[in-house]
Formats: C-alpha cells, structure tokens, sequence
C-alpha cells in the first residue's frame, strides 16, 4: 500500500490523467505487465473508472472523490481480512482514493440475466455475513483508516445533521423534499432516536455494512463470491444491508413486499449471528436496522455528491428520495 496526500483535482485535465496513467503503468510493470492499449473510461461525480487493457487481460482503475475516498483503504484492508470474499488489489495508493483491480468476470446480474431462481441469492448472503462476521473485530481499525462511522448510537445525530443541509435537501426545490416532508421528517426524530436505541441495546457487533449490495456488485466465480463497489460502505449495524439487497431482488424478481422468497432470504442471512442471538431477536433487529438504513443512504449519497462536478444535479435528488422512504414499509 502506497500513500500520497492531494486535494480534490480535476479529473479531465491532463496532467491528471498523464499522472494517473503513469501510476497504473509503474503498478503494472511491479507484477510483470503493461497496458496493450487506451483506456476505456467510466466517470461519475464519485469516481472515474478505467478498464484498462494489458497483456494478462483488462484490469481496472478507480479513482475515488473526497467523500468515498476511503473506498482504497477499505479494500486493502478487506483483502487481508476476508481473502477470498473481495478482490485482491493489484495496488491502492490510500490518499488519492486509487485502487487497481483485477477483472472479476461476471457478475451475478449476468448470471442470473432472465432466470427466475434465487438459489444463488440464498448462497450469496451468507458468504456476505461471513465476510461481515470476520469483520467485525476490526471495526475500530476501519474507523482510524477513514470508514465512515454509522453506528446505531450516533445515527440520531447524523440524522439531526442532515436534516439542518436544507441544500443537500432541495429544500423547497424541484425534486427536493417540500417544507410540509421536511417538518413531518422533524417530527419524526424522536421515533427515531428510540429505533436507534433499541438496535444498540439489542448488542450486536457493528461491522463493514456495503450500503448497496445488489446483484450489480457482486462478482460469481466458480470458488465462490467476491463483494465490491465499496464506496458507499459505512462501520455500522450489519443487518442494514437488508435494505438495499431485498429491495433489488424484490425489483428484479417482480416480489411484492413481504414475499415469503424475501422472509427465506432475510433468514438466510441472518443464519450467521444465530450462535449469539435468537432468530425472534435477530428479526426484530433486521426490521430496525433496515429502517436505520434510510438515513444512512441518504448520508451515503451525501458523501458521494461531495463533488463540484456539475453533473451531481443528476443524482441529488437522491438524498431526499432516501429520507421519504423513512414513510414506507421495509421490505420484509
């Protein structure tokens, strides 16, 4: 792991990209290789993305914005943790938020494009609680390495925070929240302070919590199941992870809320804290920290949007969409 410190840049001028490039080639030629051709480039306001042709086969570079830089030394610290379950990093410079992949080949949307069968989601999740489990002791670390912190017990602070950012709010905006949401959103602080409560005392580990695990971000290979796309990821109660992922496959496979596929899933999942906790305990928590977890996507998209590119309009409504859905039933 190298370190360099820098503010944010522009990634479109060229010295950046002459900089950049110089990086990926030195990384390369460390393990024998060179790029055979132009990159092929992927930009969002939160990162810019290369495949980058070499003689072994595509690899890719990520450069992260300020507010999901800690993505590079997330991964570094994943590979050591949990090897197996993410990527091994051919190189992460911690400070620039760059990381050079491996190619991971397909992904489990590829995989599952047209077929009705969840019996992949019914491994995925597990593997993913195991990656979580053996996390769990090295929260503190990610925490002093740049994770975001999102336990339970400071949610209801972040959620006061966010909403007095009437701008990452569109407050009164087109696509924003209107004055009336956003008092109901104040009103609803207390309820939410005692979700946050119960959650805490109910004294789970907090860990990694990927924030955006759908069947996009995860790669299949014939020894298992590699997690990436960790820059919305937070040190916070695991089980918000449910939020996103129920919701994706409630989507891609036409489920309506509360599907008995989404229970079977949920429950796969929450197999792997069974030796600590009872399933009744396990479920009660599943439910409050998957309503936790609206705020946290809001924060995380937050984050992301922390960016002067002006295609970040693109995506702010984003922030406010995620607090409504404080207003609607959890999957299961």
């Amino acid at each position: 792991m190298t370190t360099s410190s820098t503010s944010e840049v522009d990634w479109s001028t060229e010295r950046w990209r002459d900089d950049a490039l110089a990086w990926v080639g030195h990384e390369l030629a460390r393990e024998g290789h060179r790029v055979t051709g132009p990159v092929e480039p992927r930009v969002r306001p939160w990162s810019l993305v290369w495949r980058v042709p070499t003689d072994a086969g595509p690899v890719w570079f990520k450069a992260n914005n300020p507010g999901t830089r800690h993505e590079a030394a997330l991964l570094a610290a994943l590979a050591r943790l949990t090897p197996g379950a993410v990527l091994d990093p051919v190189a992460v410079e911690v400070d620039r938020g760059w990381s050079l992949l491996p190619d991971g080949g397909p992904s489990l949307r590829e995989v599952l494009a047209g077929k009705k069968d969840l019996t992949q989601w019914e491994r995925v999740l597990p593997a993913y609680a195991a990656l979580q489990v053996a996390v769990a002791p090295h929260a503190e670390r990610l925490l002093a390495w740049g994770v975001p912190d999102q336990r339970p017990e400071l949610m209801p602070e972040l959620f006061e925070r966010l909403l007095e950012d009437e701008e990452s709010l569109l407050l009164g905006e087109q696509d924003g929240l209107t004055l009336e949401q956003h008092e109901r959103l104040r009103a609803y602080r207390p309820e939410f302070a005692d979700a946050c409560r119960r959650l805490a005392e109910l004294d789970m580990p907090v860990t990694v919590q990927h924030d955006d695990l759908h069947d996009g971000n995860v790669f299949v290979a014939d020894d298992g199941y590699r997690f990436f796309d960790w820059g919305d990821a937070s040190i916070a109660h695991p089980f918000g992870t449910l939020l996103v992922t129920l919701r994706s496959v409630a989507y891609a496979f036409e489920l309506e809320p509360g599907d008995p596929a989404l229970f079977r899933l949920r429950d796969a999942y929450l197999e792997a804290w069974t030796h600590r906790h009872d399933r009744a305990t396990l479920r009660e928590a599943a439910d409050l920290a998957m309503t936790l977890a609206k705020v946290s996507r809001a924060l995380s998209w937050r984050r992301a949007l922390a960016s002067t590119d002006p295609a970040r309009a693109e995506y702010a409504a984003a922030v406010p969409g995620w607090l409504g859905e404080l207003f609607t039933p959890n999957p299961v």
